[in-house]
């Protein structure tokens, strides 16, 4: 879609947003779309539009975002701030905001530094005593959200977990789902296409756990299922198209009777006084849970 398309939004955004009050020296974490264009607010529009420098995880990326809505921006304007240098950028961004200039950080989809760098930059302009102002936005995590069909609050412990990225180590990530077998809300994974195989195995010994898949959400290919997880790695198997994308995951809350966790209280007493490979094998005996599983949690658990 062209920037055409967007020129009715634009004198929108304008006329909506125009007339508040933007503080200079401020930043502004604005939330950009997930991945639909049209997901974009008319405040976010206008505050593009009218701040001195977007600081941003990918300049290139960002810069094709801003001109799909008709906003150009020089190279000067924009500033690469990701999690290899946000704790430098900050500084060349604080040094802008301290002459009275407006910033703005995107990081490439949705709302900053939620399991995206734009955290570390916030908090530097914080303790610099200058605003931090949200404009708020899209967010797969509320999307993913909206669509589980939680129970209702009272029926269980109210609220939800987000968790967003496992450890991508076999053993630290079963040792982090062995953990997520005893929480009584609901928990919220974020995974990479190229991950999302690996951690649909680990999820499977959660049985028949309830799991909300959200694949490529607001995208054109977009894909919402509920299923059991044991049942995931299987569902992926059925099409190949679906080890492609973003992935959103509600783990349901763990049913109350779930929420003992004797494997793990076993298992870490026993290290607490055993070799790893004994206490794994006695772990084995006295829960009846398979081996190598035991054995890759209690690698994760050793590692803590």
């Amino acid at each position: 879609m062209n920037a055409f398309a967007y020129a009715g939004a634009v004198r929108a955004a304008t006329e909506a947003a125009g007339g508040q009050h933007y503080p200079r020296g401020a930043l502004y974490m604005v939330a950009t779309p997930i991945g639909n264009l049209a997901d974009i607010t008319l405040r976010a529009l206008h505050l593009l539009q009218l701040v001195d420098v977007v600081a941003c995880e990918d300049t290139r990326h960002t810069q094709a975002l801003l001109r799909a809505y008709g906003i150009e921006k020089s190279s000067t304007q924009l500033l690469a701030v990701h999690q290899h240098n946000e704790a430098q950028a900050a500084q060349k961004l604080l040094t802008r905001l301290d002459q009275g200039q407006r910033g703005a950080y995107v990081s490439d989809a949705g709302t900053p530094a939620i399991s995206d760098p734009g955290a570390r930059l916030a908090a530097a302009v914080q303790q610099a005593h200058l605003p931090v102002i949200p404009i708020p936005g899209a967010s797969s995590l509320t999307a993913a959200l909206s669509v589980a069909g939680l129970p209702d609050e009272g029926t269980q412990a109210s609220g939800f977990v987000f968790v967003g990225f496992l450890p991508s180590k076999a053993g630290e990530r079963a040792a982090a789902i062995e953990q997520l077998r005893l929480e009584t809300r609901p928990v919220v994974l974020l995974e990479a296409p190229h991950r999302i195989e690996a951690l649909a195995l680990a999820l499977a010994p959660l049985g028949l756990r309830r799991l909300m898949v959200g694949r490529e959400l607001s995208k054109q290919f977009e894909e919402v299922a509920t299923l059991s997880a044991q049942d995931f790695a299987a569902w992926l198997a059925l099409d190949g198209n679906r080890l492609r994308g973003e992935f959103v995951l509600v783990l349901h809350a763990a049913p109350e009777a779930a929420a003992t966790g004797p494997d793990t209280r076993v298992l870490k007493l026993l290290l607490a006084e055993l070799p790893l490979k004994t206490a794994v094998k006695l772990a084995a005996e006295i829960t009846g849970q398979a081996r190598n599983q035991l054995y890759e949690l209690a690698l994760g658990l050793k590692k803590r």
